[in-house]
């Protein structure tokens, strides 16, 4: 492993696996077994329980959200963003490119199904009911009831494996390119052998927002049996009128070609492996990925499996999950605390996610042009839900991980020209709000993590705050920057929370300025930092969107917005769950209130009104913003607490809901360490009550001095409640402790009472 200073990135998956350099020193515990993978798939959190590698491009994921026998939870009659729901009980195939925690529909391509019998291509037709479902890290099985077979699958960081042990008798194993989540169409198949398929299938247009920017998923498929007998299929539209005279024999039917060897093109395209057994016959498919060219697949598919079997390669991907997982260890508390803890740091270890290929190539941003990196290049950056708190843990945690994901996006501007804002697979979907990276960016470098160009990343960070004309990230920017907002004008939606997030932004760039010593750029960008006081009306001690003249939007309800009600001042949610969204400026906030009684009464409110949305990003951070008043500490812990019980549970509906790449596990996994990152880009935390004994986290020497932090918590009642905190045995008067102080600490132990 080469050191963290040379490259673009430093390579941290597949063969070239970060764990040597960044867990070597640590011990590894049996951890993973806590793991969960249940949690998340219903309610809404939008996770699955399929096998996947430490951030892998590949993720083997049952798929059963087709076909009338799953609705309502079917994925083309409502909006669907998940290959997987743990209530439905219809199954079509395996899915082998997949999201996790996302809330718009994409990928779930290259599915496979084995079925017994007669050759039957229609996924309404073969699919099956299933039982003796299994999902540990690394490893998924079930039973097709229909077929008698039993699946198991694993996975590496860009190849999928599948078992499927099938009974005496005619056998099939399905690749159906026509089915999936996305709902782009095509794709191209071609038989190489009796043991290969090769091919594409075409996704994209994440949330529908850029349409045109469309691309392949590239995939190799080999199996460990020769088939007796192989083929393609192809479904036919139906045509009307006089075509339709002389097309009879296949007008809208599907058309099957046996022992066809040539390409075949299309939207509803699959091919088939066809057994005969004279005895229960296990098959093993192994499936290689890539963004990049279907040659990059089978490279990527020979390198991580040649010469290994299932059970090495599921072994081996449990291992590392043990080894990323061991990086924190709690002690003491409830075993339930444990599976909700380790599950959630397990699902923040999903996305972002591997990129390039082994060789190092991967797609340029929208060109798709052939680049290659000297590191891993990540994708599925969901940066207005992560910039709250999962960057935040990965550079108290995994710094290594997090400087990369920060090189990914400095390469994502080279490629653009701009940072990203929410991208996928090297396309920028525009999908949310806000200039996110920058605030990461700042966050990161404020931490001590500065082994990346932070000229060029300054300099990314001033363009889109200043650039008026043809501005991705900050549509709107003209008004902002001459009134100090948006309007209902501006914008059709979101005036006032868009307002915030460029607050929050300017914010950012004003701290990294001053670490900087560029005087002028941090007076310059504090003072935009402050705007939102031009819509704090006093009337109701609320935000409240101004329209182009000044004058207030009338009539006005705060509570419209809230469960995606389109409303014009905010971005799902209204104006109790914008108005704390004020992290840089609490003080500020609380005077305009009137004082911390007033705000404390008004913070009290969102949750006693049932105006906290624990499934939203925009107010995740109140239940910590009781600590800005002293005396009333415990009102955070209380909150925090209930939250944690009420939410969290080792149950499938087990997460608040949709996981948002991580966010919502990241929230529980600092709150139940008892460290919360309330203000991004500043480097400090809240304090709230721990859940378990003791919690070891196993730092990284290569980027910070000391090599432990440990939290310790003793109860005195059943209350729950901070009594006194100490670090290093000294007394710790304060609930909010920077990030220094945190890394210098070699113990912080909380009295319970």
């Amino acid at each position: 492993m080469v050191g963290i200073t040379l490259g673009a990135c430093q390579q941290e998956n597949a063969q070239n696996s970060p764990i040597e350099k960044e867990v070597e020193q640590i011990p590894v515990k049996e951890v993973a077994k806590y793991v969960n993978p249940f949690i998340g798939t219903s309610n809404f959190g939008t996770t699955n329980p399929g096998p996947i590698a430490v951030r892998g491009m590949v993720n083997v994921s049952p798929f059963n959200v087709a076909g009338a026998q799953n609705l309502p939870l079917e994925k083309d009659s409502r909006w669907l963003s998940t290959p997987y729901v743990k209530e439905n009980t219809f199954l079509t195939g395996f899915s082998h490119v997949n999201l996790s925690g996302v809330g718009c529909p994409d990928l779930g391509v290259i599915i496979t199904m084995p079925t017994t019998g007669v050759l039957e291509t229609d996924h309404l037709a073969y699919g099956s009911k299933y039982s003796n479902e299994i999902s540990k890290v690394g490893y998924y099985s079930n039973t097709l009831d229909k077929y008698n077979i039993k699946v198991e699958t694993t996975a590496t960081a860009r190849s999928g494996l599948s078992t499927y042990s099938f009974p005496k008798g005619k056998a099939n194993i399905l690749l159906n390119l026509g089915l999936g989540l996305t709902n782009e169409q095509g794709g191209m198949l071609k038989i190489v052998s009796p043991t290969e398929i090769e091919g594409f299938r075409t996704v994209g247009a994440f949330c529908y927002y850029k349409p045109d920017e469309t691309y392949p998923v590239y995939f190799v498929a080999k199996f460990s049996r020769p088939a007796n007998e192989f083929g393609v299929w192809q479904n036919r539209d139906h045509y009307k009128g006089v075509e339709s005279e002389w097309m009879k024999a296949y007008n809208g039917k599907t058309i099957v070609k046996k022992e066809y060897t040539k390409e075949i093109v299309g939207d509803s395209i699959g091919g088939y492996m066809r057994y005969h057994f004279d005895e229960p016959t296990q098959v093993e498919v192994k499936i290689g990925i890539s963004y990049v060219s279907i040659k990059n697949a089978r490279e990527n598919l020979e390198k991580e499996t040649s010469g290994k079997t299932f059970e090495q390669i599921r072994q081996e991907t449990n291992k590392e999950w043990n080894q990323y997982l061991s990086r924190i260890e709690v002690e003491g508390g409830e075993e339930e605390d444990k599976v909700k803890f380790y599950t959630a740091l397990y699902h923040t270890l999903i996305h972002p996610s591997t990129l390039n290929d082994v060789n190092g190539e991967y797609p340029k941003m929208k060109t798709r042009e052939t680049l290659k990196t000297d590191g891993t290049r990540y994708t599925v950056f969901s940066l207005w839900d992560t910039y709250r708190n999962l960057h935040q843990l990965m550079s108290l945690v995994y710094p290594k991980q997090q400087s990369n994901m920060v090189k990914s996006m400095l390469q994502i501007y080279d490629e653009s020209g701009w940072l990203p804002k929410w991208e996928l697979n090297a396309t920028e979907t525009t999908t949310m709000v806000g200039d996110p990276a920058g605030i990461i960016i700042a966050d990161t470098y404020l931490k001590g993590i500065k082994d990346f160009d932070i000229q060029k990343a300054y300099e990314a960070m001033i363009k889109s705050a200043d650039r008026i004309e043809n501005n991705p990230l900050r549509p709107g920017l003209k008004d902002y920057l001459e009134k100090g907002y948006l309007t209902t004008s501006t914008t059709n939606s979101g005036s006032v929370s868009i307002t915030q997030e460029y607050n929050i932004a300017d914010h950012a760039i004003a701290q990294l300025a001053k670490e900087l010593g560029k005087e002028q750029d941090y007076e310059r960008f504090s003072k935009r930092s402050l705007s939102y006081k031009n819509l704090f009306d006093s009337e109701f001690n609320l935000l409240r969107p101004k329209n182009h003249d000044g004058t207030w939007l009338s009539p006005y309800r705060p509570e419209t917005g809230a469960n995606f009600v389109k409303n014009l001042g905010f971005i799902e949610g209204n104006a109790w769950q914008y108005t704390f969204m004020i992290p840089h400026d609490i003080t500020g906030l609380k005077t305009l209130m009137g004082g911390d009684q007033a705000f404390i009464e008004q913070l009290q409110k969102v949750f006693d009104n049932q105006q906290f949305d624990m499934a939203n990003e925009p107010d995740i951070a109140y239940p910590f913003l009781f600590n800005y008043i002293k005396g009333e500490e415990w009102r955070t812990q209380k909150t925090v607490n209930s939250l944690l019980d009420t939410y969290y549970k080792n149950t499938p509906d087990g997460l608040p809901g949709n996981d948002d790449t991580g966010t919502m596990s990241a929230w529980a996994v600092f709150s139940m360490m008892g460290i919360y990152p309330v203000e991004p880009a500043t480097p400090v935390y809240a304090l709230c009550t721990p859940k378990f004994e003791k919690v070891i986290i196993h730092l990284d020497k290569t980027y910070y001095d000391t090599d432990t932090l440990t939290i310790t918590s003793k109860k005195t009642t059943s209350k729950n409640l901070i009594k006194e905190i100490k670090i290093d045995d000294v007394p710790f008067d304060n609930f909010f402790i920077s990030h220094e102080q945190l890394l210098n600490s070699k113990n912080i132990h909380f009295t319970l009472q």
